[in-house]
């Protein structure tokens, strides 16, 4: 991400990177063994110790490592990619090694669907009360969504934003279950695996309803659902597959939907903001 080029602390993080890797690795007892790699917010650089094979992953200053490792270590590599070891002072976590050549994105959207409904189900084991509920996140929404809409002149008809603050009011309202839900799942980070066919990365702790996320499941691919009918044909396979309530579901496809359209609005965003806009017409 550019901020890390930008920001002082993210550039002498980058210099310092070549020195991490190697203190990190003498302190586990670790051997590069392949090229490092990298998303947007992290360096991942392939490592062994004896016959055993593992990644490290480092985390900028500022990042939310210590939260992304308490939500590996709740899962426990339930439906996740499995947390060897951690530690804070670097940022750094030691993880098990996927194949990081084949993502559920490669795979035919059809097929992609009732992986992540699986993978949804899977990751609902109980979580302490104390993580954000995705009720808490709907309420967020009930106080800001107009006052988004007014300050970007009305990017949606008044009559989508009304259904999207009831919506999330309704969601607001409910009793949240204990039960963990990724926050940001999408197929990218959703990798091939030995002990399982499909594992997830880089997720995000919340604790609610378990199809909170569909919709970015929908928008980062919708270009594949050419119709209306084919996005709710997907819908309907994932509503059955993942065993959640349709109502609920289509909720949390407007609810989320009207929420990245505004934020990526507001943050010149030029792809993703119409293809909320497409989830926004067939749901509401």
């Amino acid at each position: 991400m550019p901020r890390w080029w930008h920001d002082q602390l993210g550039r002498e993080w980058l210099d310092a990177l070549p020195t991490l890797v190697a203190d990190q690795c003498r302190r586990w007892g670790l051997d590069v063994d392949g090229e490092p790699m990298h998303g947007s917010n992290a360096l991942v650089v392939p490592v062994r110790r004896r016959s055993e094979l593992y990644v490290l992953r480092l985390s900028p200053p500022g990042d939310e490592v210590t939260q992304e490792a308490a939500a590996l270590q709740l899962w426990a590599g339930r439906g996740t990619v499995r947390l060897i070891s951690f530690d804070v002072e670097s940022r750094t976590m030691l993880l098990e090694r996927l194949n990081t050549s084949r993502s559920l994105q490669s795979e035919p959207f059809s097929a992609a669907v009732p992986v992540i409904a699986h993978l949804v189900r899977q990751l609902a084991v109980p979580t302490p009360s104390d993580v954000l509920s995705t009720a808490a996140v709907a309420a967020g929404h009930v106080r800001t969504f107009e006052q988004d809409w007014l300050a970007l002149d009305h990017p949606t008809p008044q009559t989508q934003l009304t259904t999207a603050i009831e919506l999330a009011d309704d969601r607001a309202q409910a009793q949240p279950s204990l039960l963990a839900v990724n926050g940001d799942l999408h197929c990218e980070q959703v990798l091939a695996a030995d002990r399982a066919p499909w594992l997830v990365v880089d997720p995000v702790l919340l604790r609610g309803d378990p199809e909170y996320d569909f919709a970015r499941v929908l928008w980062a691919r919708l270009d594949e659902l050419p119709s209306s009918a084919d996005i709710t044909d997907a819908f309907d396979v994932f509503v059955q597959a993942a065993q959640v309530p349709p109502e609920r579901a289509r909720c949390w496809i407007v609810v989320r939907s009207m929420s990245y359209l505004l934020w990526g609005t507001s943050h010149a965003l030029t792809w993703d903001p119409p293809k909320c806009r497409r989830l926004l017409n067939v749901f509401c």
